[in-house]
């Protein structure tokens, strides 16, 4: 498996078992129904840890095209192969989002809720206010640049297996705490490919995609995930 697969099945993962979550969770006649906020942050946690654990040893894992443009930006990473991690991470989240859809197939129709069919596939904010949704996005993508450096320059976890693991909890723990007011997309490939899908896919009754939101969850990780690598580098030297 070459690194363009390998970011396309680990994206697709994360977005199949954190999408999913959210489906079974705000669809109607689920058996997971209404059961909350801590089972959809745990929901995306462990997706998260599944995608890395599943291609981490094959490209590094980004998943994540804000940690893959600040990680070319700070020069750990090559701009060469920048453009197939983009499209393979894209073209994952698309994919996850359709995968999701077929599995919750008959819930479409039982769900009246427009707002609750589109939060399935992308973020929405708790209280429209763009430029403050825009800073929470900028926060919780700092917060996993940020940690997800730390993690990784410990060696402990990364011989020990432990370090997806560990970023999960740091997922988790950003849902917990920063999500709640954007629903912390911190990932431009988790936002814009399930949008495209929910565009594109034949959901009963789906309403619109909320195009006037979606540049939000793509500029604020890219922004945070600049700005968390910088500040790993100039706080540590590394």
């Amino acid at each position: 498996m070459n690194t363009f697969m390998a970011e396309l099945v680990g994206t697709m993962l994360l977005i199949l078992l954190g999408d999913g979550v959210v489906a079974a969770v705000v669809l109607n006649k689920t058996k997971a129904q209404n059961s909350g906020w801590m089972v959809i942050t745990t929901g995306w946690a462990l997706g998260v840890a599944m995608g890395v654990y599943a291609v981490g040893r094959i490209s590094g894992a980004h998943l994540n095209p804000a940690i893959t443009l600040a990680m070319a930006v700070t020069g750990k990473f090559s701009w060469r192969a920048v453009p197939s991690y983009l499209a393979a991470q894209f073209l994952g989240g698309f994919l996850g989002a359709v995968v999701v859809w077929l599995a919750y197939l008959a819930h479409w129709p039982a769900t009246e809720d427009q707002s609750a069919k589109l939060g399935v596939f992308s973020t929405a904010p708790a209280i429209r206010n763009l430029p403050m949704n825009l800073v929470t996005e900028i926060i919780g993508t700092f917060v996993l640049m940020f940690g997800v450096l730390a993690i990784g320059a410990n060696s402990a976890p990364t011989q020990s297996g432990l370090a997806p693991l560990l970023v999960g909890f740091l997922v988790w723990s950003i849902g917990l705490s920063l999500g709640a007011p954007t629903g912390y997309a911190i990932n431009p490939a988790r936002d814009l490919g399930p949008r495209i899908a929910h565009a594109l896919l034949p959901i009963a009754g789906k309403g619109g995609s909320d195009w006037s939101y979606a540049w939000v969850p793509v500029v604020g990780p890219v922004i945070g995930g600049l700005l968390g690598a910088v500040a790993y580098a100039q706080i540590f030297g590394s």
